[in-house]
């Protein structure tokens, strides 16, 4: 497969693809394509899914770089309703593409089920031992991202379980050590994924009576670890 991004046919802007449809929630695809837009990346930021002008295929991944799956409902429920797109998504990132995951997007790149992009597997966070977090509220958790402490929105994300001798770089962990974030290959291309929402707007917070945490920068070295090199 050749990239348009990769080989900078007609000089086009990389294309960056966010999934918005029933298997996500309105309020994430738009948040991970602000995300995606404001950044120093350049990117040509499309909406795909069932009801988009772009649908989620094969073809449509193609001309992409990057493919970002938002947070939403419940893995279950959003994988059956992805299942049938497993192998496009898991062709695309091996032949050099990048995929982003943020919360759902993180549950979903893990393998029971998913779409088995990561050298292991996911869990939920606030059923883990020492977790810090015991309900699925959207609330705030505290992670070490890159070796500093930082605060960021919450609601019921994975941690990630990796496989002994696993190459991965842990991006951050929870309180109870378990990562929280981390990028890794797969095949030619990149993963990266957080359970936690650094992507999330101001409005999530007073939407939901919670003091403003600032970590776009943290989402913005999510994104870096998914299109370097």
């Amino acid at each position: 497969m050749t990239h348009l991004t990769h080989s900078g046919a007609a000089g086009r802007r990389p294309l960056a693809l966010v999934y918005r449809g029933p298997a996500s929630l309105p309020g994430c695809p738009e948040a991970v394509a602000g995300l995606l837009s404001s950044g120093p990346w350049d990117l040509d930021v499309r909406f795909t899914g069932p009801d988009e002008a772009l649908a989620l295929s094969a073809e449509t991944l193609s001309q992409a770089l990057l493919y970002a799956q938002p947070g939403g409902g419940t893995l279950a429920s959003a994988y059956r309703r992805l299942r049938r797109r497993r192998r496009e998504i898991r062709d695309f990132v091996r032949d050099g593409g990048r995929y982003l995951g943020f919360c759902l997007g993180g549950y979903l790149a893990g393998a029971t089920p998913g779409f088995g992009l990561l050298p292991g597997d996911t869990d939920q966070y606030i059923s883990s031992p020492g977790a810090t977090v015991h309900d699925e509220s959207d609330t705030l958790v505290t992670v070490v991202w890159r070796g500093r402490p930082r605060t960021v929105f919450f609601q019921d994300g994975p941690l990630f379980v990796l496989d002994e001798h696993a190459e991965a770089t842990v991006l951050a962990t929870y309180d109870n050590g378990a990562p929280a974030a981390l990028a890794t290959r797969f095949g030619r291309g990149r993963v990266a994924v957080t359970g936690p929402h650094p992507e999330a707007t101001t409005a999530w917070y007073t939407d939901h009576g919670l003091p403003v945490h600032h970590t776009l920068d943290l989402a913005v070295d999510l994104v870096e670890s998914a299109l370097k090199d």
